[in-house]
């Protein structure tokens, strides 16, 4: 069954996706794991950022699917493109790269999502889900190189007891920090006991008074503010094979 047959999923239509990526092999291969899932209709493919751009203009696709690395124009320019000009439609990159030069490049360019090609079927749905209900559409391996990252390298206030910045109620800075240990719409809400209309109503405030546009910049904005605690990077326990488990 395609994603199309499979119509609507808990009651929502199928997302309408686009995949770019300049292996054919690859390409195609996408293509039929996606038809297969349910709540996804592929609506077309192309083959470099350029192509993506002009299939963007002409089919309006719900999400694409964002290789990296290909000629005329990578995935990065593309995705920045894209948002610039089609703010409807939002970016999910599927490379096999995972390194910090790929990836947050990728993100500071508008990608609300990041999974490598050994992401499972029932990833990049959820992937595609989230990043349509406004929750970022990060693996766990990538969410946590991104902790990791800014662990590193922002500046930050010790976490504390103190009056919010920017005029953020408790509530909504609660939000925040939850937002900065990585959870979801839909888990913020489970935690504080609210709807997720309601989550998504301290969200969309919070980011006005902050001028935030994405939870990636609200991530760095609970760290530089105190509002939550960095993750202890030096007490992360080596794989067995000597690389830390990311």
């Amino acid at each position: 069954m395609s994603g199309a047959e499979a119509g609507e999923r808990g009651g929502r239509p199928s997302a309408r996706v686009l995949v770019v990526d300049d292996q054919t092999v690859v390409r195609e291969g996408i293509v039929m794991l996606l038809g297969l899932l349910p709540g996804i209709e592929v609506v077309g493919a192309a083959g470099d950022g350029e192509e993506a751009l002009a299939r963007v203009a002409e089919l309006a696709p719900d999400v694409v699917l964002m290789d990296l690395r290909m000629p005329r124009c990578d995935g990065v320019e593309a995705t920045r493109r894209i948002r610039a000009r089609h703010p409807g439609t939002q970016v999910v990159i599927l490379t096999t790269y995972a390194d910090d030069e790929s990836l947050f490049p990728a993100l500071t360019a508008g990608a609300r999502g990041y999974l490598t090609k050994d992401a499972s079927g029932e990833e990049i749905v959820q992937a595609v889900e989230n990043v349509l209900s406004g929750d970022a559409g990060l693996s766990p391996k990538i969410q946590r190189r991104l902790l990791e990252r800014l662990a590193r390298t922002e500046p930050v206030a010790p976490p504390g007891p103190k009056e919010p910045p920017d005029g953020l109620t408790a509530r909504e800075a609660e939000v925040i920090r939850l937002i900065a240990d990585g959870l979801t719409n839909q888990e913020i809400a489970r935690t504080l006991h609210v709807s997720t209309a309601t989550v998504k109503t301290h969200i969309n405030n919070l980011f006005a008074k902050t001028g935030l546009k994405d939870r990636a910049q609200a991530v760095r904005y609970a760290y530089r503010h105190g509002l939550a605690n960095l993750p202890e990077t030096n007490r992360i326990s080596p794989s067995p094979n000597g690389v830390n488990d990311l």
